[in-house]
């Protein structure tokens, strides 16, 4: 007997993720409440979709379409466990949370903790006030980047402050993160930006030199008692290349050498100082110029490559059942494990890492079946997502060849 159902709130490779999370956990098909069925959520048996609203992101229709999915189910006998997988779902769920409690059980902050963090100019004040190490980082506006004056030597860092802002701009050319070699290139990059529809701050960072495997990335569990009962931290081998991309990783490993007890004791401070609820997921890079792990963001969500923590062991869905349904009491949880995470194909990986120890590393796990790949699924195999699957991977070799190392204003 099912008794609880998921109810995530997006459609891309991170729901994904979660749904196969709580179907490895629980054998529990997640239901997926989303503005567009996107391809990772397609031709799936672990993922239904329940409604499909190109205007979810409003928030009378994102109460409406969430209530009318609830009372068209048992939700007082089989608890509904609604789950956030993209920022912006995150603030609107803490924007209408009473609204949707009668509904649902979920772990969220409270709306202003959620705007103090998620807004990348508003979280490197919260790292300031921590002592959180961030990139040297100036801002500049739609009606000041032509003159603004950086703190700084180029190259810089270009990226949007309001991400769900951003995501839903267009203007040729566009990419997630932009990096500007000199003024001539900043001042078309920025043009071009200001040129769209996104009209907020633009955050403006000095360049931390090294590979993709100085990036660091750590996810986090925090309980309803605001206590974090989740930390762990992955190396990225490299980052996907595509301008939609640019900042996702495309292979993680973990491995307890890589555990630095201070900085998890100070991420682990910061959360619980902020009051976090549920989950969070950081970037940073460790800075060999200073032997420090500078922060870049902070999203109020699991990441969109956080299946590496299930596939280490530590399954993700697992650690939000226990603490809203099920209200087990819990202590800090350190993922000490080693595995390799994918979403790449083997082959892009050894072709474009240069560190050939972490190569060897990465083939050894692979070669002893401490592998997985997020989308691709044992129990949910099929002929159309084989299909796709195998395209999808193909495709992989063809946009990295095309796009690798290319972050300015050009395809």
């Amino acid at each position: 007997m099912q008794t609880f159902q998921p109810v995530l709130l997006g459609s891309d490779a991170n729901v994904y993720g979660m749904a196969r999370s709580f179907y490895t956990q629980y054998g529990v098909v997640s239901d997926a409440v989303c503005k567009a069925v996107l391809v990772a959520c397609r031709n799936t048996r672990l993922v239904r979709i329940a409604a499909v609203e190109p205007d979810l992101e409003q928030d009378e229709v994102f109460v409406r379409t969430l209530v009318q999915y609830a009372e068209a189910r048992d939700y007082k006998n089989t608890p509904l466990l609604l789950c956030s997988c993209a920022d912006g779902y995150t603030i609107l769920l803490a924007r209408n949370r009473e609204k949707l409690a009668p509904y649902f059980h979920f772990a969220c902050p409270d709306l202003q903790t959620v705007l103090d963090l998620d807004i990348k100019d508003n979280f490197y004040r919260a790292c300031a006030a921590h002592g959180l190490s961030f990139p040297r980082t100036a801002t500049c506006t739609a009606q000041n980047h032509r003159t603004v004056a950086l703190p700084f030597d180029f190259p810089c860092i270009i990226k949007p402050s309001n991400s769900p802002a951003y995501w839903n701009c267009h203007f040729p050319h566009k990419k997630k993160v932009f990096l500007a070699r000199d003024r001539a290139e900043f001042d078309a990059i920025t043009a071009a930006i200001y040129g769209s529809e996104y009209q907020d701050e633009l955050i403006l960072q000095e360049y931390i030199p090294g590979d993709d495997n100085n990036m660091r990335v750590l996810n986090a569990y925090c309980g309803l008692d605001r206590k974090v009962r989740l930390l762990a931290l992955g190396r990225p081998l490299l980052e996907e290349q595509t301008p939609e991309g640019i900042g996702n990783y495309a292979a993680i490993l973990s491995d307890p050498a890589y555990n630095d007890p201070a900085l998890l004791d100070r991420m682990r401070r910061f959360l619980e100082d902020v009051g976090w609820v549920g989950y969070a997921n950081f970037d940073m890079k460790y800075d060999a110029r200073t032997g420090e792990y500078k922060l870049f963001e902070m999203n109020p969500r699991q990441g969109r490559s956080s299946y590496f923590v299930t596939a280490a062991g530590y399954n993700l869905a697992r650690y939000l059942v226990e603490d809203v349904l099920e209200h087990k009491p819990a202590g800090l949880t350190v993922a000490d494990t080693e595995s390799l995470w994918m979403i790449a194909p083997f082959g892009v990986i050894r072709r474009y890492l240069a560190d050939k120890a972490l190569l060897r590393k990465a083939a050894a796990l692979k070669r002893a079946g401490r592998c997985a790949h997020q989308l691709y699924c044992r129990e949910d195999r099929s002929l159309q997502r084989g299909l796709w699957y195998a395209r999808s991977q193909l495709n992989y070799y063809r946009k990295t060849a095309r796009y690798y190392g290319n972050k300015g204003l050009q395809d």
